[in-house]
C-alpha cells in the first residue's frame, strides 16, 4: 500500500494520485477521520494533520503493526463523507465494516500484548 495518506486514500477512491482536482476537499475529509483517530486513542496524542501528499501513515501510526486497519477505517470515513453512495445498503456496508475495525482497534489499545 502507498505510504502517503493522501495518495492512499485516492488510490481507494479510485483516484491517481496526479488528479489533484479535489485535493482540497480531501484533505479535509482525511484530517476529519484522523482527528476521530486521535479520540480513539491512534497516531501522535496531540493530534495529525496533513497538508499536503508528504504525510505518511508510519509518521501516523508508527510501526505497531497491529495499528494496518487504520489505514481501511480513514478510507471509508473518507468515502462516506467525500464520495457517500447513492446505495444505502452500500453505506450500511461501509458504516458496518467502519464500526467492527474501530471496535477491533479498540480492542488493541485497550488491551495490548505484552
Amino acid at each position: 500500500m502507498e505510504n502517503s495518506i493522501l495518495n492512499s486514500v485516492k488510490a481507494y477512491l479510485g483516484l491517481t494520485p496526479e488528479y489533484d482536482p479535489f485535493d482540497q476537499q480531501l484533505l479535509m475529509c482525511i484530517n476529519t477521520a484522523l482527528n476521530a483517530m486521535t479520540q480513539l486513542g491512534i497516531g501522535p496524542k496531540t493530534g495529525f494533520t496533513i497538508r499536503d501528499d508528504t504525510a505518511t501513515w508510519d509518521e501516523f501510526l508508527g510501526s505497531d503493526v497491529r495499528m494496518e486497519a487504520v489505514k481501511l477505517d480513514v478510507c471509508i470515513r473518507v468515502r462516506l463523507l467525500f464520495d457517500p453512495p447513492a446505495n444505502g445498503t452500500l453505506t450500511e456496508t461501509l458504516e458496518a465494516q467502519k464500526n467492527e475495525i474501530e471496535w477491533r482497534l479498540n480492542s488493541d489499545i485497550n488491551f495490548p500484548e505484552d
